[in-house]
């Protein structure tokens, strides 16, 4: 498959950019630190493509490293065999905000990358500018309980999710809402249960 190929089809776009921050993140791993070039070459793809995906080795390598740091869903959830969505929610909550705790000046440059890239010219022909890591993990919290939901209504509760899962949730209720990490937690937690209650009472159409 030619890098136009690869670029014009938006399933293929995220699996690229997905095989990316993995051969950062296999060649990080030994020790030293990969060129651009390197990366693209682990990663199957030509310098060109590697660079529609990342402005420099700089941006690629940080978001490897989260992506490391990130549970994975298969992971996280190997030894629980519940079916309660909002256990299994707030399961995901706890290991990211583990996560997130450990981790925090890593993401906040992180989304800082990505936001400065956001506001320049976007000349990458539409490929993603940031990786979702935790609509996996959420959609494998329901997966147990997808009876419980109309598919309009889990799809909707999916993304409701999303919003308050994450770090841009944790900015918000440090620095707009100056929240501690307890509080932060107790308002998670809160949102995550009413968001499920919610979805279970509608069709996803409202």
């Amino acid at each position: 498959m030619s890098d136009a190929e690869t670029i014009g089809r938006p399933n293929q776009k995220a699996r690229t950019r997905k095989d990316l921050l993995q051969a950062a993140a296999r060649l990080a791993k030994q020790g030293r630190t990969p060129t651009l070039e390197e990366i693209a070459e682990a990663a199957l793809v030509s310098r060109a493509t590697a660079y529609r995906y990342f402005p420099n080795v700089e941006a690629l390598l940080l978001e490897a490293a989260v992506d490391i740091a990130m549970p994975a869903p298969e992971t996280l959830f190997r030894d629980d065999a519940s079916v309660d969505p909002v256990a299994r929610l707030q399961r995901v909550e706890t290991a990211l905000h583990n996560m997130m705790l450990e981790n925090e000046p890593l993401l906040r440059a992180m989304l800082a990358s990505a936001i400065q890239r956001d506001m320049q010219a976007d000349e990458s022909g539409g490929v993603p500018k940031r990786q979702n890591r935790r609509t996996p993990l959420i959609e494998a919290a329901i997966a147990p309980a997808r009876d419980q939901f109309r598919p309009k209504a889990r799809k909707l509760l999916q993304n409701a999710l999303a919003l308050i899962i994450g770090p841009e949730a944790m900015i918000v209720a440090k620095d707009v809402l100056q929240l501690d990490h307890a509080e932060a937690r107790k308002m998670q937690r809160w949102a995550i249960r009413a968001l499920v209650e919610a979805a279970k009472r509608t069709d996803g159409d409202e």
